[in-house]
């Protein structure tokens, strides 16, 4: 076994809380150091988890010369600006989805990255976990022949006075950049970037997206059709259909731990994957790999494809006038 890689968590919400949780279950990880804005919150977040390096703020976190990966689990509007501080540092990112506030950021982030040669990937976790390890096998293997239709969607019912974040236009808020990216980022993953991307959006009072619908088209006549939203519970799964048969990833479909094979004779086979914790470990061990191979980019989730998901978001906030302060 070598060495264990040291992170540090710069963020202390409920999405670092999570990948903490997940990253205690890798004898290939230790969480060594948590940064805040404030000491109070990085002090109770390390009792919590056991981590003594408690910084009060992201200066410190990525200038420990004890951390070697940094985990950025802050707001969206903050992931440019936060990466790049780690970058500064020599130190290389998971960044969490999306990758940044809209495409611009995002190719300033990559261009600082590939520029000093070190490791930065988007924690589009889901790809990683094990259904999905064995969905991209299926599509190599052409089991269902050419996927010729995704569908995918991701919504829960919430408000603002149950999370504030999501409904803050400064934060980046809305159904898009939250849950939107999911299915987005399933469909890029099966069909690639897309020509041409329309939809509507259903804005609400606070000047965020609420819940959305949208149609892709691709190059070679392929297509997606893709719902999310923040306002309303939905059905969250997703169909892939190809030339040949279909495959269902049941709810929730970011998660899954199983799916129906559907042949083209009809014939139903149910594939299950299970799998301990909550899912997050799968994508820290594929940034670890990436780390102790000198890889400066995941070939799962590269970077070209983090940008051309970007470009698709910025395309559809366009489209919806919705623009956020910081853009």
């Amino acid at each position: 076994m070598p060495k264990p890689v040291h992170w540090g968590i710069m963020g202390t919400g409920a999405i670092a809380r999570k990948f903490a949780s997940d990253l205690q279950v890798l004898p290939e990880a230790r969480l060594v150091a948590v940064g805040s804005r404030s000491q109070a919150q990085a002090d109770e977040f390390g009792r919590q988890f056991g981590v003594e390096r408690r910084h009060r703020s992201y200066e410190d976190l990525v200038n420990d010369p004890e951390v070697e990966a940094i985990y950025v689990a802050t707001p969206h509007s903050c992931h440019k600006d936060n990466t790049l501080l780690a970058l500064s540092a020599n130190k290389p990112v998971l960044v969490e989805k999306p990758f940044a506030i809209n495409a611009r950021d995002a190719e300033l982030v990559i261009h600082a990255a590939r520029e000093k040669r070190v490791l930065v990937m988007e924690a589009m976790w889901t790809r990683f976990v094990p259904l999905y390890v064995r969905l991209r096998e299926l599509l190599r293997e052409g089991v269902i022949g050419p996927v010729q239709f995704v569908r995918a969607d991701f919504g829960f019912q919430s408000d603002a006075a149950t999370h504030p974040r999501l409904f803050d236009p400064s934060l980046g808020g809305g159904a898009l950049l939250d849950v939107g990216v999911y299915p987005i980022s399933l469909a890029s993953m099966v069909l690639g970037s897309p020509v041409r991307v329309s939809g509507e959006a259903r804005m609400g009072a606070t000047g965020v997206d609420e819940h959305d619908a949208m149609v892709f088209a691709h190059a070679h006549g392929e297509m997606a059709l893709l719902s999310c939203a923040i306002t309303l519970n939905t059905s969250l799964d997703a169909m892939l259909i190809g030339e040949r048969g279909s495959i269902w990833i049941h709810p929730p479909f970011w998660k899954a731990k199983a799916m129906t094979l559907t042949r083209e004779d009809g014939r139903q086979e149910l594939l299950e994957f299970p799998f301990e914790g909550l899912g997050y470990q799968f994508e820290a061990l594929e940034f670890m790999h990436c780390l102790r191979s000198g890889k400066t980019e995941s070939s799962v989730m590269s970077l070209d494809e983090s940008l051309s998901i970007m470009k698709t978001l910025d395309a559809l906030r366009k489209q919806w006038g919705l623009k956020y302060p910081m853009d």
